[in-house]
């Protein structure tokens, strides 16, 4: 599998956008995506490189996928479903806050897009420690 930016770059290529187009529109440096410079994407700047190219966030942050070990309709349901519950709580009145001020649309989305890949992970990894006789789908 390709590194985070070595991906980045291929997407970038495929899809026909200037590696500085990338950077300028992320407000990074440019050149920062250089791969001699940057082996490992952070994980925000990750989120935002995702999101401008439509990619798997796990792809730019060079996570390879789990071998045969995917979720099950059960497994994105719960996800979802934990997903939506944390969203609402976080949109609240008594949801999060940063200084006094209720955190940014940005924010949320960023914490239940980190939440998601974990929990994703999370259920991916455990797949290996469950015998099948009590899986269930």
């Amino acid at each position: 599998m390709l590194s985070g930016v070595e991906y980045v770059r291929d997407i970038c290529k495929k899809k026909k956008i200037a590696i500085s187009t990338l950077e300028k529109e992320c407000g990074f440096a440019n050149g920062y995506l250089n791969p001699k410079k940057v082996t490992k994407i952070p994980y925000d700047r990750a989120v935002l490189i995702a999101n401008y190219l439509d990619v798997s966030i796990n792809n730019v942050l060079g996570i390879e996928a789990a071998d045969n070990k995917s979720l099950t309709r059960r497994d994105e349901r719960d996800i979802e479903k934990i997903l939506k519950q944390t969203e609402e709580q976080l949109l609240s009145q008594e949801g999060l806050m940063f200084d006094g001020d209720p955190a940014s649309p940005e924010a949320i989305e960023s914490i239940l897009s980190a939440m998601q890949v974990g929990m994703e992970m999370a259920k991916k990894k455990n797949k290996i420690f469950t015998p099948k006789k009590f899986k269930k789908d």
